[in-house]
Formats: structure tokens, C-alpha cells, sequence
């Protein structure tokens, strides 16, 4: 019973985190407003990806005829701001299109098309703590939300505080209008938003990670044989503690250098590469990671294959901050919180999984996690590449969807399962079961010159 518990939780062992955020299935909808005294201005991108393209044409093109005039461009435009709650101090507002700029269809369904609207919103008197309110409700099916605020430029407001939904659709808004108090500006303001900046992003790159299982389980895979050393073309006896930690510990900040390079010159703007080539090379590291895992291909490399990797999953990272209207220091402060943020949840699912790893790596059990976790990486990596390649979505991949949502239960069974592994393997019935074997093979003159040493195989 054992062994079977052992050889089907490493199937889904890579399973640790919600679906992914690259897959291009979903209508990236990212809201960034600006607080005035008399006003609040809003800019969203609207960026659909390839697997429901069709579905947002479809719903802006009304006639079918594959083109996008003006007038549907006006239609669909008022039909997201229709979509749009806005509120202040509970009282509603009604916001106004200010322009909307669409993309060519082509450029749509390749999922590099971004739609603009820009809305203004005229905000009646009140005192001076004030409390904005701001729903999207717009294809909800579809979408991925994100909303921000921009560090008022007007001196006499400060925010005071930022509040979302986990999906944010919702988004809440706290600030002061020293000017309709009758006070001096508040001299901390920027401070105050740099850090509010920096806290949201933190936890906007935290959530990123956390929902990027391709990511994870690139980083895992690479990690499954880490604890092993390579015997040819097969893995062999597992290493010691220190080694695989600071094998592990390598690994992990090669990535780390590699994404936050990449992250850091596409989100300002020095390198732009298109989505899909990235989102497909991202797929093919995964399968390499895992295949490497079953058969090493790279022995002793892996902190260089973590780091040329890195470069290629930091510029999939920067999707989520580029473009989003941050400039100057809030745009460095952003970056850097959203980094963090990446790296905090990283080593949460390094901590979490890497005692399961080490402790299992010590028994036979683990072959089965390792052949078990790679195989399944290596299939969901394969359906990624077609995906991405062809447009269509695999079977596997609603498979990882519904199952990621389990993720730290699967990780504390795996943890529990590889201790009681562990247990069986170091208690005394295991070792004077061990002492018989070995006064037989003494007894029959086949002792050999050395006990032999658990292999990972």
C-alpha cells in the first residue's frame, strides 16, 4: 500500500500551485486610475489571448465581416464602461469615454493586440477622507483583472489605503484631499504611495508566481534529481545533505539572476519579445527539465540551465508590469516589490517541497516520485507546446487546473508520506532485517567489501 500511495502522488506532486498565467486562454483586463481633487481619470488594456480571441471578436465585430469600424469600435467601448461600477463615498458615478484605440483582428488573434479606452469621472465635493470604489464586471468568464493606481500628482491627496478581491475586480481606494480639509499637504504623501506601491506589487508577484504553474514546475522538475548524483546515464546513490542543499540552493538562485534580469530590462522597456516564441520556450524547458530528471542530460549544469532558462520565464514575468502606466520612481519601486514577490512565494514552494525530496531521496521509494513527477511534466509540457503552437487546448491541461487547486494538500500528504517512508526505512526492524542479510551473505562467504548504498533507482 506504501509503494502505491508513493507512486501515484508523484504524478501530481507538481501540482503545488493554481493554474497557469501564461497559457494565453485568458482577457487580460488591467485598469490603472488617477486620483484628482475634482476627478478621477481611468486608462484599461483590454488584451485577449488566443484561446478566446474568437470569443472577444466575435462579441466587438456585431456584422461578422472580420473588420472593426469606428462605429463597432464606439459600440463595444461603451459596452465596457456599461460594464464598470464606479462609486465615491457610495454615491455612483458615471463615467465618460474619453477615446478608445483597437488593434488590427490579425494582431488579436495572435494575442499581442491591446484594446485602450480611457474614461473620466467627475467627483462631486465631500470632506476630506474619501473613499473610491471601482467594480469590473466586463466578460467575467473570461477575464484576468488587474487594477492599480497611479501617485496622484495633485500634492493636497494621499492615499491611505488599497484594498482588492483576490481576483481584483473589486478594488477600493482610501484617500485624504488636504485641500478640503483646510490643511497643510501632507508632506509623507509620496513616501506613503511609493510604499503602497511596493506592498501591492509584492503581492501582485507573490499571486503570479503562485498562479504560474508552468513556472513551478519547470523550477521543480530541474529540482526532483537534485539530491542525487548522476552514475553514468542513469542517477545513482543519493549525495549528502550539505551537497543537495547547496546543489538545491544553486539551482534555485541561478533561476532567480536569470528571471530578474530579463524581468527588470523588459519591464522597463530595453527588450521586447513577442508572447507566443516566449510562452512556447517556456513549455520546452519544462519537458527538457524532465527529461532531464528521468535520464540526466546535463549533470552538474543544472544552475546554468536554471539561469538560461530564467532569462526566457523573466520576460513572461514582465507581461504582468509592462505597459501598465507606471513610470520613474514608482515604476522602479513597483518593479522591485513584484520581484520580491516572485522570489517570497519561490522559496515558499522550495521550502515547502524540498524535505520531501531530501528525506524520500535516502529510500528506493524515490525512483517512483522522480520517474513519476517527470513523466507528468514532461506530458503537460508536451500539451503546452502543441497549445501554444496550434491554438487548441489538451485535456491534460484541465486536468492540472482542477487538481492544482489541491496543491497544499497534495504537498502535506507528500511531506507525510515521505517521513512515514522515511521511519520505515531507519527503524530497528529495518535495520536488523538488514544485519540478517548481511550475516547471511556472511555466512555464505558473499559479503561483498562494502554495504551497498541506497540508490535513487
Amino acid at each position: 500500500m506504501k509503494k502505491l500511495l508513493l507512486a501515484v502522488f508523484p504524478t501530481i506532486l507538481l501540482l503545488v500551485a493554481p493554474a497557469s498565467a501564461h497559457r494565453l486562454d485568458e482577457y487580460l483586463e488591467a485598469t490603472i486610475l488617477s486620483i484628482q481633487s475634482d476627478r478621477v481619470e481611468g486608462s484599461l488594456r483590454l488584451v485577449p489571448g488566443v484561446a478566446v480571441s474568437s470569443a472577444v471578436i466575435a462579441s466587438i465585430d456585431a456584422n461578422g465581416n472580420g473588420t472593426l469600424p469606428e462605429p463597432e469600435q464606439q459600440r463595444y467601448a461603451l459596452r465596457v464602461l456599461a460594464d464598470l461600477s464606479l462609486s465615491i463615498d457610495r454615491q455612483p458615478l458615471k463615467p465618460r469615454l474619453v477615446s478608445a484605440d483597437f488593434p488590427s483582428v490579425e494582431e488579436m488573434r495572435e494575442g499581442i493586440g491591446e484594446i485602450h479606452i480611457s474614461f473620466i469621472a467627475d467627483l462631486p465635493r465631500g470632506g476630506a477622507d474619501r473613499r473610491l470604489t471601482y467594480e469590473n464586471h466586463h466578460q467575467s468568464q473570461l477575464a484576468a483583472y488587474l487594477v492599480n493606481c497611479l501617485v496622484p500628482s495633485d500634492k493636497n491627496i494621499r492615499i491611505t489605503g488599497q484594498n482588492r478581491n483576490e481576483n481584483q475586480s473589486f478594488y477600493q481606494l482610501d484617500f485624504v484631499d488636504a485641500d478640503r480639509s483646510g490643511g497643510d499637504p501632507p508632506a509623507q504623501a509620496p513616501l506613503f504611495s511609493s510604499l503602497s506601491g511596493f506592498a501591492g506589487a509584492f503581492r501582485l508577484g507573490m499571486r503570479h508566481i503562485s498562479e504560474g504553474t508552468d513556472h513551478l514546475m519547470f523550477l521543480l522538475a530541474l529540482l526532483l534529481p537534485a539530491p542525487l548524483l548522476a552514475r553514468g546515464c542513469r542517477w545513482g546513490r543519493s549525495a549528502t545533505t550539505f551537497d543537495s542543499l547547496r546543489h538545491i540552493l544553486g539551482i534555485v538562485t541561478a533561476f532567480s539572476v536569470g528571471h530578474s534580469l530579463t524581468l527588470a530590462l523588459a519591464a522597463s522597456g530595453i527588450v521586447h519579445v513577442p508572447s507566443r516564441p516566449i510562452e512556447v520556450l517556456i513549455a520546452v524547458s519544462i519537458l527538457l527539465s524532465a527529461l532531464h530528471a528521468i535520464r540526466p542530460m546535463f549533470p552538474g549544469r543544472e544552475a546554468a540551465i536554471a539561469a538560461s532558462f530564467g532569462l526566457i520565464h523573466g520576460l513572461a514575468f514582465a507581461t504582468a508590469v509592462s505597459g501598465l502606466g507606471f513610470g520613474g520612481w514608482y515604476r522602479l519601486i513597483s518593479l522591485l516589490g513584484f520581484n520580491l514577490g516572485i522570489e517570497a512565494m519561490q522559496i515558499m514552494v522550495v521550502t515547502v517541497t524540498m524535505p520531501s525530496f531530501l528525506l524520500l531521496s535516502r529510500t528506493p521509494a524515490y525512483s517512483l516520485l522522480r520517474v513519476g513527477g517527470a513523466l507528468f511534466a514532461a506530458l503537460a509540457a508536451t500539451g503546452w507546446i502543441v497549445e501554444r503552437l496550434l491554438n487548441v487546448r489538451s485535456a491534460l491541461d484541465s486536468l492540472v487546473e482542477r487538481a492544482a487547486h489541491h496543491g497544499p494538500e497534495i504537498a502535506g500528504t507528500l511531506f507525510l508520506l515521505s517521513s512515514v517512508s522515511w521511519w520505515l526505512r531507519t527503524s530497528p526492524a529495518s535495520r536488523s532485517r538488514c544485519h540478517r542479510r548481511v550475516d547471511e551473505a556472511h555466512d555464505q562467504d558473499q559479503l561483498p567489501d562494502a554495504l551497498p548504498v541506497i540508490s535513487g533507482d
